[in-house]
């Protein structure tokens, strides 16, 4: 199966994985751009517009952290998958206030390479489906998320969020009063399931409250469910609810 459709960037300055993943992008069908700094991945980004962006940590003149930032203050939608060969960086992937929705450590199999890259792809398409069949606007207390647009209000405020971030709490909304396990909402929302990825659900909950909440150690919308993982409040725990 081919994926003429989509392009990738790919920014690494080890050139002999660049050309590996170049080379087995390319033999999957994608079209594949290459940039070796970070300087550059901001113009190619800019002149090419990519579908996907796979993002090296570790790079001469500007950091992945710094360009994933920077792409993200322009573009809230296009996926970025992070690279990094150090294990206490994951923390700051992890907090991903910069925006990745995704990282993989170094090394890694580039089986499990084209098998995250798909399923972005798969998720993206996903979205994009519901998006045009599924526009609607949703309510709960003072939050509203529009999903023809894609836009979250709470009391009439815009909140920022990132695509993962907005995904997750889509899936919530649908699904009021449903308990997800931690494995649920990897595969749900990012596409795929590998043991020990949960701490990015975790993570991810916890900048979503942050964002919503009006106190996050105690939650109103997304609660936590001992054992299991999270869900959203049902009608029963509306503030509205008389």
């Amino acid at each position: 199966m081919t994926h003429q459709s989509h392009s990738i960037l790919v920014v690494e300055d080890n050139k002999d994985l660049l050309n590996l993943l170049e080379i087995n992008l390319s033999d999957q069908g994608y079209t594949v751009y290459t940039a070796e700094s970070g300087t550059l991945a901001l113009d190619v980004f800019h002149t090419n517009e990519p579908d996907l962006i796979v993002l090296d940590v570790m790079l001469p003149k500007l950091d992945g952290f710094e360009v994933c930032k920077r792409i993200r203050n322009e573009n809230k939608r296009v996926p970025i998958l992070m690279l990094t060969a150090k294990t206490e960086e994951l923390d700051k992937v992890l907090g991903l206030e910069l925006g990745a929705d995704d990282y993989m450590t170094k090394p890694f199999s580039i089986r499990e390479f084209l098998a995250r890259v798909k399923a972005i792809f798969r998720r993206v398409d996903v979205i994009q489906l519901e998006s045009e069949t599924n526009q609607k606007i949703l309510e709960f207390d003072d939050l509203i998320l529009d999903s023809a647009k894609r836009k979250v209000t709470l009391r009439g405020e815009l909140i920022d969020l990132t695509s993962k971030e907005y995904d997750l709490l889509l899936l919530f909304f649908n699904n009021p009063g449903v308990a997800y396990s931690r494995e649920e909402l990897l595969n749900t929302v990012w596409g795929y399931s590998y043991e020990g990825y949960s701490h990015t659900v975790n993570s991810h909950i916890n900048r979503l409250r942050n964002k919503i909440e009006a106190d996050p150690s105690e939650p109103h919308y997304i609660r936590t469910v001992w054992g299991v993982g999270y869900r959203f409040a049902d009608k029963e725990e509306s503030h509205q609810h008389a």
